[in-house]
């Protein structure tokens, strides 16, 4: 069983250092707050939606009603219905957000990027679908055509979260990497998909290397041992995007509007940060510096 008590203090800690900047956002913007409060506090209402992710139910209607209501009405006495908890959850998406950067690891020098495909609909239902009808566009992966977006996403060798981006289906692998690479250093790896003598020379001047494969037809190049192993490791990031989508649940098709798929998107990011054993390399630092020499 999950400590809620854990994920709520670390979630209440952020709340009271973010609540008086967010209240100055709001009165910059011209708004002011609702008059009647709501039962839960935007740090309860963002335990819920990370709570749903970690515990690992399916649907998240079952999960409030049959889970929450039922068994933790002691831990949150204000809790709402369900359709009105669906209404207050879109007004913590920009906490959510800041809290998810608090969430990121460190740099460590060795990084891996990748891509992986939201789905929103079944390709036969892309012409009848609405709620993303003017934002979603078809992409192409290595498994087939989809509909729906991208989330490109880094991760350092302890499978520590560093940056994420979310852009349409359409948008090239290579396209977001210098925006998600800002604030690492050392060395970058990825599939061929990032393969560009541009982007790796414009990485290389900020102090990055961007490794990947090579093209079946390209020539053979020398590589340092260290490289070539590290990799061969790069598997590291495919095994974390899986436990994303089939633990966390990042992607489904049941959004009803594009706040909610954002919310679901932090949501199960956050959750993914809170898991105590992550993927990671077992390589010691006496053992990439033995690699370095050779």
């Amino acid at each position: 069983m999950y400590d809620i008590t854990e994920l709520f203090c670390s979630i209440d800690d952020f709340w009271k250092n973010f609540e008086n900047l967010w209240k100055q956002t709001l009165i910059a913007q011209g708004k002011h707050e609702p008059k009647r409060k709501p039962g839960l506090v935007p740090s309860e209402i963002m335990a819920i939606i990370i709570l749903f992710h970690i515990i690992g139910y399916r649907n998240f209607k079952t999960f409030y009603n049959g889970y929450v209501l039922r068994h933790l009405k002691r831990d949150f006495p204000g809790c709402p219905s369900y359709n009105r908890f669906v209404e207050l959850q879109q007004s913590v998406v920009f906490p959510l957000h800041c809290y998810l950067v608090t969430r990121f690891g460190g740099v460590t020098g060795i990084s891996f990027v990748d891509s992986t495909p939201l789905k929103v609909c079944h390709t036969r239902r892309i012409h009848s679908h609405k709620v993303f009808k003017r934002v979603a566009k078809r992409g192409k992966t290595s498994t087939g055509w989809f509909y729906g977006f991208k989330l490109h996403v880094v991760f350092n060798d302890q499978g520590e979260l560093l940056a994420f981006m979310i852009t349409t289906g359409n948008v090239d692998d290579r396209k977001p990497v210098l925006d998600l690479s800002k604030k690492l250093f050392g060395k970058l790896f990825g599939d061929k998909g990032y393969l560009s003598a541009e982007l790796g020379e414009t990485l290389l001047k900020n102090g990055l290397q961007l490794i990947t494969k090579l093209k079946a037809k390209m020539k053979n190049k020398l590589m340092p041992l260290i490289d070539k192993v590290l990799l061969r490791r790069r598997g590291i990031i495919e095994t974390i995007i899986d436990q994303l989508k089939n633990i966390s649940q990042i992607e489904h098709s049941r959004h009803r509007s594009g706040i909610n798929f954002v919310v679901n998107l932090f949501g199960g990011l956050i959750a993914y940060t809170h898991q105590p054993k992550k993927p990671r390399l077992n390589i010691r630092e006496n053992d990439l510096k033995l690699l370095q020499v050779l």
